[in-house]
């Protein structure tokens, strides 16, 4: 079955790129360029991902995020922002999307973004086919991550994640004590390495500790070296 994504861009030049190149990779395209009708089309049609502008007519890709993540928690999202704007690319991961490029990109970074966050994507479709065990969980004191059904439970309660914060957490926990610097997860978990995405991994790093944490400020399990990276302790799970 071929994957369909959304494109939301009203720059019909960077659109028109976009589409001509995910089309290479097998990809069936739905684009539209106004905020309001790429909301209405995001919420009633299956995408395995969308790409999504900040600035729109109509209504903000910022908004759109928001409204998306509140309707669809594991909707697979990809922010497009200008390369001068961090508040835009802050905003938009703490809104919930999964990744975000800076404009202009190039057709080989566009290519690879995508096929990475496909293949999140594809690993909740897959947890959702019937008959699915639970041979493969991992279980540290209160905190059990199904990686089969992508499901994790903290004391018995289900915390609803998106799919890079499922494979964040997943990473992370798989090497209890091993510290992560920030290019080394978007490497293992992003599937990328490119310099100045750091926002990624903090973002999604405190988004992940506000769902795990009693206490997001002052953070038992996901913790922070200074300095280097981050780690899972398992004592505080």
């Amino acid at each position: 079955m071929t994957d369909k994504i959304l494109i939301v861009e009203d720059d019909v030049d960077i659109a028109n790129l976009m589409r001509v190149n995910l089309r290479e990779l097998g990809l069936e395209i739905d684009h539209q360029t106004d905020g309001k009708l790429a909301l209405k089309q995001a919420l009633t049609n299956e995408y395995a991902l969308i790409i999504l502008d900040v600035m729109l007519p109509s209504m903000s890709g910022l908004d759109i995020c928001r409204q998306v993540r509140n309707e669809l928690p594991i909707q697979v999202i990809i922010m497009l922002t200008s390369k001068t704007s961090e508040t835009d690319r802050v905003l938009g991961l703490e809104l919930g999307a999964d990744d975000y490029m800076t404009k202009p990109f190039s057709v080989r970074e566009l290519q690879a973004r995508v096929r990475s966050q496909l293949r999140k994507y594809h690993a909740l479709e897959q947890a959702k086919l019937p008959m699915q065990d639970t041979s493969e969980t991992l279980q540290v004191g209160n905190l059990n991550i199904d990686s089969r059904n992508h499901q994790v439970f903290l004391s018995g309660h289900e915390l609803v994640l998106t799919a890079t914060e499922f494979e964040l957490l997943h990473h992370l926990a798989s090497h209890p004590g091993q510290v992560f610097s920030r290019s080394q997860l978007l490497e293992s978990v992003w599937g990328y390495h490119h310099s100045g995405y750091e926002h990624t991994v903090n973002s999604h790093i405190n988004r992940l500790r506000a769902k795990l944490e009693s206490d997001a400020t002052e953070p038992k399990m996901v913790q922070t070296v200074w300095g280097v990276g981050y780690k899972f302790n398992p004592q505080g799970a």
